[in-house]
Parts: structure tokens; sequence; C-alpha cells
């Protein structure tokens, strides 16, 4: 069973001082429960698509693996929006922690995270990459132009992995900390190195998806939107360099400004 991204409904639209009868592409929610060697693990509400990723991705994300291999078997029922993972080897008990988590769809204070895990995960960047103001607009312009759900519903969070010059892979998701996932577990199935990558992404950057950006290893953050000051503060930290408020032919550069060089 596969489920749809978007579904229309009818609605009542407001436009020129009446109502009139339309319809409308509305996002779907969908609850995906991870069941982690036989235990209840965590419950996401996502966008169904590319589960395999967010699975692995989330999975690598919260520390329980570091390479798709480290997984033994795993099947989505997509019917019953059930994961099953069995790993090779126990979870410990700082993994365990997580069980029976909900993580909602909407971003931060819906979603625990555990600073011990994250110092264990999360990696000060070494990345070399450069990029000019120019490939800064660009590589957004171009995410936000590909992302077909988002012009239909505008209800969802656009993230890609990118060289200066082009787009890898991008992925969509209501929760934005799912789409980054979605871009972990592509990496890690599909075995490559992203430490020399850009992210480009449309939300907020929080604390979170600044972590995220460092357990995947990369060393620049676009963003559409603005930064918090804790991820800032990680960022100096993990020598990430974050742009944010890229919107037209304007940016701030918010941390190690050394990789953003002229045109």
């Amino acid at each position: 069973m596969s489920h749809k991204m978007t579904t229309k409904r009818e609605i009542q639209k407001f436009i020129n001082g009446q109502l009139a009868t339309t319809h409308d592409e509305i996002v779907t929610e969908f609850p995906l429960t991870l069941f982690v060697n036989d235990t209840e693990f965590a419950t996401m509400v996502c966008t169904p698509t590319h589960l395999d990723e967010l699975v692995i991705g989330f999975l690598a994300s919260e520390g329980v693996i570091r390479f798709k291999d480290d997984i033994k078997e795993m099947s989505i029922d997509e019917s019953k929006g059930f994961a099953y993972i069995t790993l090779h080897t126990e979870m410990t008990t700082s993994q365990q922690l997580h069980s029976k988590r909900f993580i909602g769809s909407c971003c931060g204070k819906s979603r625990q995270f555990y600073f011990h895990n994250d110092a264990r995960t999360a990696k000060t960047s070494t990345a070399q990459t450069t990029l000019t103001p120019n490939q800064c607009i660009l590589l957004m312009k171009k995410m936000q132009e590909e992302s077909i759900v988002f012009q239909e519903t505008g209800g969802v969070h656009n993230a890609a992995l990118c060289t200066p010059e082009e787009i890898i892979v991008s992925r969509t998701d209501i929760g934005r900390h799912n789409a980054l996932d979605k871009l972990y577990g592509h990496s890690l199935l599909h075995s490559f190195s992203v430490r020399d990558k850009i992210i480009v992404f449309s939300g907020r950057i929080s604390s979170e998806v600044l972590l995220k950006a460092a357990k995947l290893g990369v060393g620049i953050v676009l963003s559409k939107s603005a930064p918090t000051e804790l991820a800032i503060k990680l960022a100096e930290d993990l020598n990430i360099t974050t742009v944010g408020f890229i919107r037209g032919e304007s940016f701030n550069v918010y941390t190690h400004p050394d990789r953003i060089i002229s045109n």
C-alpha cells in the first residue's frame, strides 16, 4: 500500500469579498511507529515517502546505528504504519532512553533530544568546501523551484544535499527534522560521503537542525529562514558555516564566514 503525499479537498475560499467553492491540495500526515529489536522505540509523524531512508537516517541521527550494515533486517508495513528493525547487537541503556517517544511533525519542542547522545554523534566539521554568494542564492532557488509539493500545498519543508554547483538529492517532509533524516538515510544507503557537501534547507535553523547537519558531517548549512541563538553557538563550536535569510539577492552569514568567498 502506497500513501500519497497530498490529497485534494473541497474548501471554501474567501477572495474579492466573496466565498466560493474550490479545491485545494492538502499535505498528508502519516504516523510511522518504529520497533527496534522487538521493542517499540518511537512514533514519527511524517510525509509517507522514502520511508526506508527516514528510518535509517533517524536511527543514525539518534546514535542507534552508524552504518546501514548495523541493521540485520528491516521491513516497513505501510498499510499499518509500522517499521520493524532488527540490529546485529542489542541496544545500549543510553539508546533505550528514547523508547516510545512520540515525535511530532511540527518542530523543536515536540521532539526531545538528549545532549549526551548528541555530543557523542555530532562531528566537528573538517570540510574545506567554499561557496560564492551567487552559488548560495542559486542553490536555494533551485531547491525551491524543484519542490512541486511545496508549490501545491505550502505545507512541507525541503532539504537538499548539494555540491557548490548542483543539487545531488532533495527530500520533502512535513517535519523539517524528517527531511534531514531522509538525506542522512540516503547517504548511508548509497554509501557516499557528505563531508564536502552542503545542506540547503527551507526551514529555521534550530539547534536540532544544526546538530543533524553536524552528525552528517557537512560544513555549510544554507537556509531560507533564521537561525536560533543556540544553533549559532553550536555552529561556532562545531566549525559549521550557517547562512540564513537567503531571499532574493541577499542573505546573512552568522558563523564561520571564511567559507563564503567573493564571486
